[in-house]
């Protein structure tokens, strides 16, 4: 496409910035109507653990072009992290839209994720075609935290399985959940208590992708916020420290379901500094391994967390075609 001469260099750049942004509308607007998952009429009850601190760990500035040319999320503040598998950590690439494609069957998830990077490329266009506010001086890139590895477990489980739910219970009324150790401790719980059930899993789904540092936090509380309006309601409750009074009025009493009862539902959202090696979960051995990973990222890149069950009032059920329907993504072992 060959602009008008009359164009001004910033007229031009103006013109090709707004161009792009409308040319993401369709996608935007596609992905909204497409990856919304449909909620059950009437949700069951739920509880939630976690927090987290999206804080970076030594930011700093060097000297270079805006944008995203050669360092910011490959050779600088995050060396080396992300080699190999996740296509050699450089710059924003393919690997980003992995989820979107369908790894681990896509989604919301993948759309979120998708969406994170999407913002980050105008903002690092914005920068690029601005160019250094002084001509004359290199402009100064900070140099920020590398990729984060977020991921998303979801498991179906047979209601048989009450005494995990007994156990996040005893977690959310014991765990401290206000620093990465005891964070790391929830998660390590979490995935033992679930490793210990093989013989009730009957469904489940993992999702993978990595966004740039500056989005991670934003990506993760929306995923964190989609699972939980699942739920008709948080009866028990611990983030980040503070634990919902069980004596609160109006909240329902945490116990057994109902006996006619049919699945369990967990999610465990977890935001990682380093890389976690899961592969798509179709066989209870797949799923065995991921739950291992997941549990064994330590609490030095464990970022953020969230564990989300449902049910959990006392009489509250979850039927299949609820399971299905507020689950879509979950595939049978």
């Amino acid at each position: 496409m060959v602009l008008p001469s009359f164009f001004s260099t910033h007229s031009r750049s103006r013109w090709l910035m707004r161009l792009f942004s409308f040319s993401l509308l369709p996608l935007i607007t596609a992905g909204l109507l497409c990856f919304g998952n449909p909620q059950p009429a009437e949700a069951a009850s739920g509880g939630r653990i976690g927090g987290g601190s999206f804080r970076s760990s030594s930011p700093s500035f060097r000297g270079g072009g805006g944008g995203y040319g050669g360092g910011g999320y490959g050779g600088g503040g995050y060396r080396g992290g992300y080699g190999g598998g996740y296509g050699g950590g450089g710059g924003i690439g393919f690997p980003f839209i992995i989820p979107f494609l369908g790894f681990g069957g896509g989604g919301l998830f993948g759309f979120l994720i998708l969406m994170a990077i999407v913002g980050v490329v105008v903002n690092g266009l914005r920068g690029a075609i601005g160019g250094s506010a002084n001509p004359g001086l290199p402009a100064q890139r900070e140099i920020v935290d590398g990729p984060v590895a977020v991921a998303q477990l979801q498991l179906g489980l047979l209601a048989s399985a009450r005494s995990l739910q007994e156990d996040l219970r005893r977690y959310a009324r014991t765990a401290d959940t206000s620093n990465s150790a005891g964070l790391q401790q929830v998660l390590q719980d979490a995935t033992l208590a679930l490793l210990r059930h093989p013989d009730q899993w009957v469904y489940a789904n993992v999702e993978l992708g990595q966004v740039p540092f500056n989005t991670a936090e934003a990506t993760f509380n929306r995923l964190s916020m989609q699972e939980r309006s699942k739920l008709s309601s948080e009866v028990t409750s611990n983030f980040a420290g503070r634990r919902r009074d069980d004596n609160q009025a109006g909240i329902a009493k945490a116990g057994d379901a109902d006996a006619s009862n049919d699945y369990i539902a967990i999610t465990i959202l977890v935001a990682s500094r380093s890389r976690m090696q899961i592969k798509s979960v179709d066989s209870a051995e797949q799923l065995k391994d991921a739950l291992g990973v997941l549990g064994a990222v330590p609490a030095s890149d464990l970022l953020a967390l969230e564990v989300i069950w449902q049910p959990d009032a006392e009489g509250d059920v979850l039927s299949a075609e609820e399971l299905i329907t507020a689950y879509p993504q979950l595939k049978h072992l």
